[in-house]
């Protein structure tokens, strides 16, 4: 079970679960009315509408807890019935909260629909309410509940890491924990920004962006230094006290104190040209160009906010934007929208404060963060972020001046970006409409998955699956598939689509004859059984993929093929759909257009991804298969006697005289070879 921060203290004690709270609910019963001696059976109703059946007995479910809720702080799992965690809330008296829920009455749509499917609760009891935030938005991120606000996006931020464990430091990007020593700058909304912001930098302080393996088996200098990206430290071009001069330099400029570096080097460049040092000049003079490059990029610079993320939130249709951008020493780092998955009960403000506790849940927050909107927990969240930050952050919500603008502006940017994701919501949704007209389907298409294959004369065989559904590309849903059969004959693409759709869809049974697939679906959840599948291929493989799915029993996919033009034009594709004699679109249909999109997607990714394997097949040695033979040992071997094939016909005398090679590896590396002969 997750726990909280070390720094939090003890763990929580282990009776209930950890979410995000819910907003107050109307007729809350007061703990001071619910004494531990003498709770009662059944909640005063009033003179309300009676609820439904199944609220009713979920909130006599919720009563048979009170007794046993903490009346503590803490965080409260509310449970279905195949064990699915519907809620996960935080409160900071459990048993006060709970008290709303088993009214059973006078609640929001969205909330009686959780009290109606809650079949049992778990509470976990914390120190204090901090330590309940911490906790709650830690197991929503885990475990995913469908009632809580999550985060449809939570990709890890990069940064820009100057190394501090060598005698000469290396600058590169980095994305995950922290645990290597030196300085993150960042963080960065995109890797884009990131290679554009090193590019510049080592043009600018001629920094080493190599690995350190690299820097250490270097005995010339490499091509960088010869565009002048790098000062040459890894063959002395550069001593070791003047390559941290520029290290120092880098630094201070990643601190915020871009200033002070370009004057320093202005006055270098002007000494320089002073002494008739033009080449020393000129190369100084494109330093400071490559620094302006830096500073120009970056859009709309703060003048007073040093350090700080913006986040602020807009909605339309039920749909919810939240666009958040980085400012760090004085300097723009990018922006990010993101479109958390909420309910369309909830406002604009709630869904801010359901999601910014999840968002720093596993990132390092700045001193300030400013909010477009006032929202519940603003002084709970900003105590329990200084408290994991080890130093104060201030959550506010300016009133006006320069914050004031900084949150105008992303709000602008969250209303654009918005309107622009729901208008290729309504394009797509339009283009699938027109999708299913083409092959005569009479349902809405929700899920459309496109398959093709990628192999060499049968070699690296890869099956490929895209999804398309009304908000695009669902790339987070492709999949490949290594071809592992055995009695498929090299080159035999009709058996190699009968293996991936076979296995596609034995998967996609097995997992709804799972117990949880019981629950009632949501409606805003991507579906994972498809409307249509398309197939790359003609009629041989349009025929291998309807037997396959008679095989199995599927009975309610569409399915179609796209095969290549005549001359294999695009625009005279001839699709295949059962029940019809093969056809082609109109050559300016948008459904062709569409198609063709999708098919072209999947054939990217098909050929993508056989690249890759065939890339790691050449590069692949028999020392791999050695168990206990690693980086270092194969590096040594490698060294030692130039290639594998030297290495087989070694004897174990020689082996054993290796540099970094014991006696016990070089007789294991020994055996493997003559047991393989």
């Amino acid at each position: 079970m997750s726990r909280p921060p070390s720094d939090q203290g003890a763990p929580p004690a282990d009776t209930a679960s950890r979410p995000r709270d819910l907003p107050d609910e109307p007729g809350v019963v007061d703990e001071a009315e619910l004494p531990e001696a003498d709770l009662p059976e059944e909640l005063d109703l009033g003179d309300e509408a009676p609820a439904p059946e199944n609220v009713l007995r979920g909130a006599a479910v919720i009563r048979a807890h009170l007794r046993d809720a903490p009346k503590g702080p803490g965080v409260y799992r509310m449970i279905g019935e195949t064990g699915e965690v519907l809620y996960v809330g935080k409160a900071r008296s459990i048993r006060k909260r709970i008290a709303s829920y088993a009214r059973g009455q006078g609640h929001t749509n969205r909330i009686a629909r959780m009290i109606g499917l809650t079949c049992s609760m778990v509470f976990v009891s914390t120190r204090t309410e901090t330590e309940a935030l911490l906790l709650e938005a830690n197991y929503i991120k885990q475990m995913k509940p469908r009632f809580n606000v999550l985060m449809r996006d939570d990709k890890s931020f990069p940064y820009i890491l100057l190394t501090a464990d060598h005698p000469a430091p290396q600058i590169t990007k980095h994305r995950g924990s922290r645990n290597r020593k030196g300085d993150y700058f960042g963080p960065f909304a995109s890797v884009w920004a990131v290679n554009r912001t090193l590019n510049a930098l080592q043009r600018a302080f001629l920094l080493r962006s190599c690995t350190d393996s690299f820097y250490e088996n270097r005995t010339r200098p490499c091509l960088l230094f010869q565009i002048k990206r790098c000062a040459g430290p890894c063959t002395g071009e550069i001593s070791h006290t003047d390559y941290a001069n520029l290290v120092s330099s880098a630094r201070e400029f990643l601190s915020g104190k871009s200033r002070d570096v370009r004057d320093h080097l202005a006055t270098e460049m002007s000494e320089a040209a002073e002494k008739l040092e033009f080449e020393r000049a000129a190369r100084l003079r494109d330093r400071i160009s490559a620094l302006s490059t830096v500073q120009g990029s970056q859009g709309v610079n703060p003048r007073n906010t040093e350090e700080a993320d913006v986040f602020a939130v807009t909605e339309d249709a039920g749909h919810f934007c939240i666009e958040v951008v980085f400012f760090r020493t004085f300097q723009n780092w990018g922006n990010r929208a993101y479109f958390p998955r909420a309910d369309k009960s909830l406002s604009g403000p709630e869904v801010l404060d359901a999601f910014l506790a999840q968002f720093y849940d596993d990132k390092p927050p700045p001193r300030l963060i400013l909010l477009s909107h006032e929202i519940e927990n603003r002084d709970l969240l900003a105590e329990a972020l200084s408290a994991r930050a080890g130093r104060k952050v201030e959550v506010a919500i300016p009133q006006r001046g320069e914050r004031k603008e900084l949150v105008d502006h992303a709000t602008q940017n969250a209303r654009e970006t918005l309107g622009r994701k729901l208008s290729d919501h309504l394009a797509q949704e339009k283009l699938l409409a027109a999708l299913g007209e083409a092959f005569g389907i009479d349902r809405k298409l929700r899920r459309v998955e496109v398959y093709d294959n990628s192999h060499i004369m049968g070699t690296n065989a890869i099956g490929a699956m895209v999804v398309a559904g009304p908000g695009g590309f669902m790339k987070q849903h492709y999949r490949t598939f290594n071809i592992k059969g055995t009695d498929i004959t090299p080159g035999d693409d009709f058996g190699m689509m009968r293996e991936v759709l076979r296995r596609r869809f034995a998967r996609m049974l097995k997992e709804e004859a799972e117990p949880d697939a019981a629950l009632p679906a949501d409606p805003e959840t991507f579906p994972s059984r498809p409307d249509l599948i398309v197939i790359d291929g003609g009629k041989g493989q349009f025929e291998a993929v309807r037997a396959v799915m008679n095989e199995l029993g599927v009975a309610d996919v569409a399915i179609a093929s796209i095969a290549k033009g005549v001359d294999r034009n695009a625009g005279r594709e001839q699709f295949f759909v059962p029940g019809r004699e093969p056809f082609r679109l109109p050559p300016r249909d948008p459904a062709l257009y569409f198609v063709q999109r999708l098919r072209d997607e999947a054939h990217r990714f098909a050929i993508g991804t056989h690249r890759a394997r065939r890339k790691k097949e050449f590069t692949k040695s028999p020392l791999d298969e050695i168990a206990g033979i690693g980086p270092a040992r194969k590096r040594a071997l490698l060294h030692a006697f130039g290639t594998a094939k030297a290495i087989s016909r070694a004897t174990l005398g020689d082996l054993e005289k290796t540099p970094g090679i014991n006696a016990a590896t070089a007789k294991l590396v020994y055996e493997f070879f003559n047991e393989k002969t």
